[in-house]
């Protein structure tokens, strides 16, 4: 099957989109961006191209039969085994190279009751592993070094007690070792791990287990299936760095402009805030880009912005958009600087006002500094698509879509689930219509 890819490589998050020949979405993949950029693109091509695979289980099974009116949730439990089979690999990675590196650690007299703790850490966390990817668990992030980055601190502490060392030395093994097993890529075990994930699932869900040989058929044709990476295009902010040709590579502002376009046909402004820049871009009925504006190099307005408040307020990320909505008023912020920003947030707290109610002030002075860029663009037409991070924020799309409506009337405001996808599906379509419009073929050795 021929499949085109498009690889966004942000400052924060690396992401990637597979289409088919008639472009249909058939995978979407994201993974944190490493200093390594390299692995970065291949880990989030990998991640989309199982994304993939899943979509064409879907399909392949529905075709069967077979499950009737239990797709759905066969579909999900298998993603789910699948999941915790490619963290079991990445535990046992771990564990590895930490016990290499208790050596390295020089601790002495106390390296043998290190080690051992080790032993005692990871057999914990494996036997807690399979409820991380249970249905209703829920993770702060998808990240592998995240999640057992939290479950290690989380059972280290008490481990350390009990084993007489001092916890210090247990978190000094996990620095150095994450680094080298976050860089790592696991392609050559998709296919085992798969199968593994499939008995699991017979055994989570026993009425599926005498259509057994009924429902491995089509998921064996479909991991049989060769997705042939016909053409990829990679884009974003660190596409210097992308292991392609120049010919594979397209600006950021084409492929949000593009994959705006995609996702809603009648777009005719975009405003994208990522995590290290906002762009407003103007685009025409086929998706071709009018003109754009760009924030500067100050962060005030971007997705660093937030994560800097943050740090500030001791929340993660994730948690300002819902605290944001929580206000009874909106404290104007009158700072636009990232770092005068934190400044007046600390005076606002110790002038006693609600932390929801700065949050909120924050977000709005977030969305002001983006449309003052799409005023310098051209203002905003109907439609009106929001892109990127940011877009997930509910505190943002609230302040963005009252400002809107008090500074140009009402206007469809476009917001996809999936638009922090937008630029590499942008990137895919180009990768599209370089083959099946413009008549060129791959370059097997840029294919990250």
């Amino acid at each position: 099957m021929k499949t085109f890819i498009g690889i966004d490589l942000g400052s924060t998050t690396t992401k990637a989109v597979v289409i088919d020949e008639t472009r249909n979405v058939l995978g979407r993949g994201i993974t944190n961006s490493r200093s390594n950029y390299d692995t970065a693109a291949t880990v989030a091509k990998q991640e989309a191209l199982v994304a993939a695979r899943f979509h064409l289980f879907r399909h392949a099974l529905e075709q069967s039969r077979v499950l009737n009116g239990s797709l759905e949730a066969f579909v999900d439990q298998l993603e789910r085994d699948f999941r915790l089979e490619q963290y079991l690999e990445q535990l046992a990675d771990l564990s590895e190279v930490c016990r290499r590196n208790v050596e390295a650690a020089k601790f002495g007299d106390s390296t043998t009751a290190v080690a051992a703790a080790l032993e005692t850490l990871f057999e914990l966390l494996r036997q807690r592993s399979p409820a991380l990817f249970g249905r209703d668990a829920k993770r702060k992030s998808d990240f592998f070094r995240d999640i057992a980055g939290a479950d290690y601190l989380a059972a280290g502490e008490a481990v350390a007690k009990d084993a007489g060392i001092r916890y210090e030395q247990l978190l000094n093994v996990f620095d150095r070792s994450i680094i080298e097993v976050e860089n790592r890529v696991y392609s050559g075990t998709i296919s085992k791990n798969l199968l593994s994930a499939l008995e699991r699932t017979f055994i989570a869900l026993p009425e599926t287990r005498s259509l057994g040989s009924r429902i491995r058929a089509p998921i064996q044709s479909v991991i049989d299936t060769d997705l042939d990476e016909t053409y990829v295009v990679g884009t974003g902010y660190g596409r210097a760095r992308l292991p392609f040709s120049k010919e594979h590579i397209r600006s950021e502002i084409l492929c949000h402009g593009l994959g705006a376009h995609v996702m809603y046909p009648a777009t005719a402004t975009v405003l994208d805030i990522g995590g290290q820049d906002t762009k407003a871009i103007q685009v025409d009925r086929h998706g071709i880009v009018e003109s754009f504006q760009m924030n500067d190099r100050c962060a005030a307005g971007c997705g660093r912005y937030l994560g800097y408040i943050a740090d500030e307020m001791n929340m993660g990320l994730h948690e300002l958009g819902p605290l944001a909505m929580k206000a009874t008023k909106t404290i104007r912020i009158n700072s636009t600087c990232t770092v005068f920003a934190g400044a007046e947030l600390r005076d606002r707290l110790a002038l006693g006002e609600k932390r929801e109610d700065i949050m909120a002030g924050l977000h709005r002075a977030i969305v002001l500094r983006a449309m003052s860029i799409l005023a310098r663009s051209g203002g905003i037409r109907d439609e009106f698509t929001f892109t990127g991070g940011v877009a997930k924020n509910e505190a943002a799309v609230k302040a963005l879509a009252e400002l809107v409506k008090e500074n140009y009337g009402e206007m469809t405001l476009n917001i996809n689930p999936d638009s922090i996808y937008t630029g590499a599906l942008g990137a895919a379509t180009f990768a599209w219509r370089a083959v099946l419009e413009e008549g060129k073929t791959a370059e097997k050795k840029e294919a990250a």
